[in-house]
């Protein structure tokens, strides 16, 4: 069992509230016809093992979720490639949270890395008020 909570009548949204993407994926999570639960990380910490099986569940190394171009992480590390362990990685996604690269969806017991806003359209029952389609 993960130490993430997962719910099948409740969707979770980690994201980091200075980033644009982060707040415009809120808007679109809302409009989903399930309980939300969203996670500012900008506001709450993620600990490191939340971050190792968020990473886990997205098949992905804990590196990918850190956006090595964020002018935080070039101010500490340079803008030359760098290589640094999951260890270096969890501890920069708690310290400077804002280097998030993405958000992240957990809707039931699946994680959906989000890259843009509209990405939460192909994970979600939208609520309408209309369709045009």
């Amino acid at each position: 069992m993960g130490v993430i909570a997962t719910n099948s009548n409740k969707i979770t949204l980690i994201y980091n509230g200075d980033n644009s993407i982060g707040k415009q994926t809120v808007g679109y999570v809302e409009s989903a016809s399930k309980d939300i639960l969203t996670k500012d990380t900008s506001k709450t910490k993620i600990t490191g093992t939340q971050w190792a099986e968020i990473a886990d569940n997205l098949q992905l190394s804990i590196c990918d979720l850190v956006d090595q171009n964020h002018p935080n992480f070039i101010k500490i590390y340079g803008d030359e490639k760098v290589d640094i362990t999951a260890d270096d990685c969890i501890k920069i996604l708690q310290n400077s949270p804002e280097t998030l690269a993405y958000a992240i969806l957990i809707n039931s017991n699946e994680f959906h890395l989000i890259k843009t806003p509209s990405d939460v359209e192909k994970y979600l029952e939208i609520k309408s008020n209309n369709s045009n389609q």
